[in-house]
């Protein structure tokens, strides 16, 4: 999250199984939460290269990322609730344009090489014997 261009706050959530559109919207979600924990800000922009993903926020049909779009929705509701004249911008970025900020950010997670607390439960094998023996329990 950035604030007149300047860095404000850096956040690191490490998850496994999940897609890229839940990693965006996730992202989406936690920057929308951190932004209306500042009293002064009017407009939010969020700036990113799935486009696609950020309209399923406002999908009314259900779809599987329903779950952060509703959570989205409701903050956005209390940002606007705070002040009619609030404004939240949504632009795509794509990331063969090489912008700056987007770049840091894509070296930075690309660099980063999480430690699993429960190695043996983050491997395939564990998870096929897992799901075996849930069906020889069945």
């Amino acid at each position: 999250m950035h604030i007149l261009n300047n860095p404000l706050i850096k956040m690191i959530h490490y998850t496994a199984f999940i897609t890229s559109s839940e990693a965006e919207l996730f992202a989406i979600r936690c920057s929308i939460n951190q932004a209306l924990s500042k009293e002064d800000i009017f407009k939010i922009i969020v700036i990113t290269d799935s486009i696609h993903v950020a309209k399923k926020i406002f999908h009314p049909s259900s779809h599987p990322l329903q779950i952060h779009a509703v959570t989205i929705l409701k903050k956005l509701r209390q940002f606007f609730s705070r002040d009619s004249n609030n404004l939240i911008e949504f632009w795509k970025c794509p990331s063969r344009l090489n912008w700056h900020i987007h770049k840091a950010v894509n070296l930075e997670s690309k660099a980063s090489n999480p430690t699993s607390i429960y190695s043996c439960k983050m491997s395939w094998d564990y998870s096929k014997k897992s799901e075996c023996d849930n069906i020889l329990n069945n």
